[in-house]
């Protein structure tokens, strides 16, 4: 058993890869799957897709690095949090397409929570800001509107009552995958702590919680350690040929805190994905949030207590570069850097992304994207080099808010994700931030965290300090001190401003 793999299940597609001792990687494959929008600000993938690309990207990693399943010591889970995913018990049958985290149809109930004022409440036991972000309203909407079962896929009768009976499983992505690979209806402590149900001080469902949001108890998965070494279960032969176990999951933001070895409290990273999510580890105690930020647990390994983190949710960043390519400003992502730097500056514009509403620390679900300044001189470069830019503000947005917290200074910050593949990006967030950047070797961190929780628990590496000796550094960017960030930071925040509270319907 001389590999370990890992599955990461993402917002737009599905990758798998294999790691050896060294945390290199021997073997990829990768797999979008189709976004589905039914209503304005409605978000949906097929949990059926997600699970047929995990088994076909699972075995093509294999075949890419010329191993057999027999071969892996564990398979790791990591995934896209807070999506939102109904089947029933017996068949495997999704009831419902999965909720992605971005969709806000449940942007009312939410304000009706607020309007009530039960917002500090869950706040304080859960670490949330509630928001139709998390999985709980998701659920709460699929028990309430999801089609009735036909009697040809299990059973007949309302969905909240056969929930109620024990027939039907929830979970986010990785519950319903590990239910597909191993038959167990479990989830870990981070992805637990994402569905506004969880109190991350007892660490335990909350009966208070899933009263409020008509949840039944027989519905929800067993909550377990990130990296278990009493593991999950294990793959059958029809699905990859051995048995292997499942001993590892995260949520895709810790599996990158786990993969970039920000194992003690001060460590920080950001991942530039769909979304950018800046991660503080806090230690063994939550520290609470004054300044929009989200109390989240980091990690936990058996046997010991959780790891926490403070975390700044930016909901639109790989999505504002995807969004200029829909728009046809440019071919590719990599087009950005070239045309970021055909110009001197935005030449005064300057473009909020808040295409789903905004994140920390802001918290406005009625935000909407912003484009001010524009001039009949603005060219295309300008509107890219502004969306970089923005990529960035919005972090420090995040920092800032961190630093009041937690009152920790942030000497570097580790980051990943696609977007860092971008020179300029990274050196343009060095300048905002005033700290240095660090981009490691490997970027794929998220799928390199759930492959080491997962080594972890069945003992293919043996503690931490073995893990820390794997990161490498591809390169630093330092920050220029003799650019001027402040000014444009002040006209940033003004943007801000006048984005919010936007939508009405």
């Amino acid at each position: 058993m001389e590999y370990v793999a890992a599955i990461d299940q993402g917002t737009t597609g599905t990758r798998s890869m294999v790691f050896d001792r060294e945390g290199r990687v021997h073997g990829a494959a990768y797999e979008t799957h189709e976004q589905y929008y039914p209503e304005p600000g409605w978000v949906e993938h097929d949990p059926d897709e997600l699970w047929d690309n995990t088994k076909r990207t699972l075995r093509d990693a294999l075949s890419d690095a010329d191993v057999e399943a027999s071969d892996l010591a564990a398979i790791g889970v990591t995934n896209q949090r807070e999506t939102t995913v109904l089947w029933d018990a017996e068949t495997g049958e999704p009831v419902h397409n999965a909720i992605v985290w971005q969709d806000r149809r449940t942007t009312d109930r939410i304000e009706r929570l607020e309007a009530e004022g039960k917002a500090a409440e869950i706040r304080r036991k859960t670490g949330l800001q509630p928001d139709a972000y998390f999985s709980a309203t998701k659920l709460e909407w699929l028990l309430d509107n999801a089609d009735p079962i036909a009697p040809d896929r299990g059973g007949s009768g309302d969905v909240w009552e056969r929930a109620e009976a024990g027939e039907l499983r929830f979970g986010t992505v990785d519950s319903w995958l590990i239910w597909n690979l191993t038959e167990s209806h479990v989830t870990d402590v981070t992805n637990a702590s994402r569905t506004l149900l969880f109190d991350i001080h007892d660490l335990a469902w909350d009966d208070e919680l899933l009263a409020e949001f008509s949840v039944p108890k027989a519905v929800l998965p067993e909550v377990r350690p990130s990296s278990d070494a009493n593991v999950y279960g294990y793959t059958d032969a029809e699905t990859l040929g051995a048995e292997v176990p499942v001993a590892g999951a995260l949520g895709d933001q810790q599996a990158a805190l786990f993969g970039q070895t920000c194992f003690e409290s001060g460590d920080a990273k950001n991942t530039y994905g769909t979304g950018s999510f800046l991660l503080l580890n806090t230690g063994p105690e939550p520290v609470d949030s004054d300044h929009g930020l989200l109390t989240t647990v980091g990690f936990q390994r058996s046997g010991e207590p959780p790891q926490y983190a403070l975390e700044g949710s930016i909901f639109a960043t790989g999505a504002a570069i995807e969004w200029l390519s829909d728009v046809d400003l440019i071919d590719d992502a990599a087009d950005t850097e070239r045309l970021a730097r055909g110009v001197d500056s935005t030449d005064g514009v300057y473009f909020v992304p808040a295409f789903t509403g905004l994140g920390a620390p802001h918290w406005d679900q009625r935000a909407r994207g912003t484009l001010l300044g524009v001039t009949r001189g603005t060219r295309k470069e300008h509107i890219v080099r502004a969306t970089l830019e923005a990529i960035a503000f919005q972090t420090r947005d995040v920092v800032e808010a961190m630093v009041e917290d937690s009152g920790l200074e942030l000497q570097s910050l580790r980051v990943d994700g696609g977007a860092v593949k971008n020179n300029f990006l990274c050196g343009l967030q060095a300048d905002i931030l005033d700290t240095e950047i660090v981009r490691p070797e490997v970027d794929e961190t998220t799928a390199l965290g759930a492959a080491y929780a997962a080594g972890l628990a069945v003992g293919y590496w043996d503690s931490l300090s073995e893990l820390r000796e794997n990161w490498r550094i591809d390169r630093e960017f330092e920050p220029d001190a003799d650019v001027d960030i402040e000014q444009r930071y002040d006209r940033w925040s003004e943007a801000v401003e006048r984005s919010l509270d936007w939508a009405t319907e």
